[in-house]
């Protein structure tokens, strides 16, 4: 199965419009991106079974628990590596292929028995300094006349109004401009580039999930701002997909370990 099989504009419609969803998976799902996440919530969700942490047979096995019977693996998305062939069917050195595939590797503690588990509650620490300096994203002075602006990109980087009501928030969104490539997208063709209502809902899409996930304000004003450009529009599974890419990147790059 490929990555088409995921719902991921679903999966983001629940996040954005149901609090409390992104942070939840995170505390019990840290350890996988973020389309993930959201992949096994809904999964155990539409079972009607409990959350709980994660672990594949091998990794349950190794802390002294095993599967109880009748258990249903739940699957996740892994990248497949494959070698790049030739018209004649050669394979081509140094030349590879990278695609999805739903895998079924995964039980939630609920499902295993045996020696104590002790689930922790992660919430992660951000700094942006380490995240810009791992991006390559240079922070300028706001230089804007227009007071209402609360921060703008452009290219590889970005400035934000001292008086900007969320000042992490539209960190995160402005960030997001430039990791989605919406601040190069200029030197693309008409057809190519992305509509700006499509780039200010992805943008601030990845805004809100990070402040989900982070505990940070100004989620339901950022839920206000992605229907004021979405409109009757629907995000569709691609944009989807780029939306937690993004989030991924930009929560590893300044992730405190």
């Amino acid at each position: 199965m490929t990555m088409k099989t995921v719902p991921f504009a679903e999966l983001l419609k629940e996040a954005v419009n149901k609090e409390g969803i992104l942070s939840t998976c995170y505390s019990r799902f840290h350890q996988y991106s973020i389309g993930n996440q959201l992949w096994l919530w809904d999964q155990v969700s539409q079972r009607d079974e409990t959350l709980g942490p994660v672990q594949t047979l091998k990794q349950w096995n190794t802390l002294g628990r095993s599967i109880k019977g009748g258990s249903k693996a739940y699957s996740m998305l892994m990248p497949v590596i494959v070698p790049k062939k030739d018209k004649a069917g050669k394979k081509i050195e140094g030349k590879f292929s990278k695609f999805f595939m739903l895998k079924n590797y995964w039980f939630t503690v609920h499902q295993t028995e045996g020696d104590d588990f002790k689930e922790e509650t992660i919430i992660p620490e951000w700094d942006k300094q380490k995240a810009l300096d791992k991006l390559l994203i240079k922070e300028n002075a706001y230089e804007s006349v227009d007071g209402n602006v609360q921060g703008y990109a452009s290219f590889h980087s970005f400035a934000i109004n001292p008086l900007a009501i969320y000042p992490h928030k539209t960190t995160f969104h402005e960030l997001a401009h430039i990791v989605l490539g919406h601040t190069t997208e200029h030197t693309m063709s008409d057809s190519e580039a992305t509509p700006r209502d499509i780039r200010e809902v992805e943008a601030e899409s990845v805004a809100y999930i990070l402040c989900s996930i982070l505990g940070l304000d100004g989620l339901e004003e950022s839920r206000g701002y992605i229907q004021h450009w979405l409109k009757d529009n629907q995000i569709d599974d691609k944009s989807a997909q780029k939306i937690f890419s993004c989030a991924n990147t930009i929560l590893n790059a300044g992730k405190v370990v």
